[in-house]
């Protein structure tokens, strides 16, 4: 395996019946079961893993609170992002709150299960939005293709808001779909304040699929958003596209190759610490 310093700034924990836990569920097979710190050292060994960001998978207050617990004592846990039902006229009260708890960095509402694609932009989703730039938090856009009209109409009402497009915004891999995606996220990527996670899209593919079909959409997104790219495991949900965390990293590394030692620096580590202001 190759040896690089990695910052993975996207990976999950749960518990089966845990706080909040209501997916995977026994349908998932490969996945469902308990996913621990010491699971993720287990995998990552011979991998010079500096460190995660947590990142929420159930819409749960209490998977939210159980995250955040877990990060205090797991030093390797960098920053946490959360979820918020931001359309209650609680929302700012409880980010008010969780703001002020060590490590929580961002929000991540799950647009991607919400069948209205411009939800993001409801009128009640307002005062949640003010409070995470009050309160200085990111914001992880869980979307698919159908929203990045609406994310683009939420990042020019929010200008102020660091935004990142978790999953390459999901495309049609499996069917080797790339428009409108491709001229969407062109435009996304005009937003100084949008960033993107080159993470999830390995399990967009159809079983069987190789991995270096993924590499129109990898060079697109390089090409688009440039140094605003950061590398994610997306572990363990990757394990349902068959495949390893290890071999998540070889194919990145490969599918990235043309990057210079710099740049390769700023994808697996720089971007991240950038984005959810960590100190290096």
């Amino acid at each position: 395996m190759t040896r690089h310093r990695i910052l993975d700034a996207h990976q999950h924990f749960w518990r089966i019946g845990g706080p909040g836990q209501s997916w995977p569920d026994a349908r998932n097979i490969l996945i469902h079961r308990d996913f621990m710190p010491a699971d993720l050292r287990a995998v990552t060994e011979g991998i010079d893993l500096v460190g995660s960001i947590l990142v929420q998978s159930q819409p749960d207050d209490r998977d939210t609170d159980w995250l955040l617990r877990l990060a205090l004592d797991d030093p390797s846990i960098l920053a946490v992002v959360g979820w918020v039902a931001l359309d209650i006229p609680q929302a700012p009260a409880r980010i008010a709150a969780l703001a002020a708890r060590p490590k929580c960095a961002g929000l991540r509402p799950m647009l991607q299960g919400i069948a209205d694609s411009d939800w993001i932009l409801r009128p009640d989703v307002a005062p949640a939005i003010e409070a995470m730039l009050i309160h200085g938090l990111r914001f992880d856009a869980l979307i698919q293709p159908r929203h990045l009209p609406a994310l683009a109409r939420f990042a020019a009402r929010w200008p102020d808001l660091p935004i990142v497009i978790d999953h390459g915004a999901k495309p049609d891999a499996a069917h080797a779909i790339f428009d409108p995606w491709r001229d969407h996220m062109a435009a996304l990527a005009e937003h100084p304040g949008i960033w993107c996670k080159l993470s999830g899209l390995r399990t967009e593919q159809a079983g069987g699929q190789g991995v270096d079909l993924l590499a129109p959409y990898v060079d697109h997104i390089l090409t688009c958003f440039g140094d605003r790219v950061m590398w994610g495991s997306d572990w363990p949900v990757l394990l349902e596209s068959g495949e390893g965390y290890g071999d998540w990293v070889d194919a990145a590394l490969r599918l990235t190759g043309a990057l210079d030692a710099v740049g390769r620096t700023r994808l697996f580590e720089g971007a991240a610490r950038a984005f959810y202001g960590l100190i290096s």
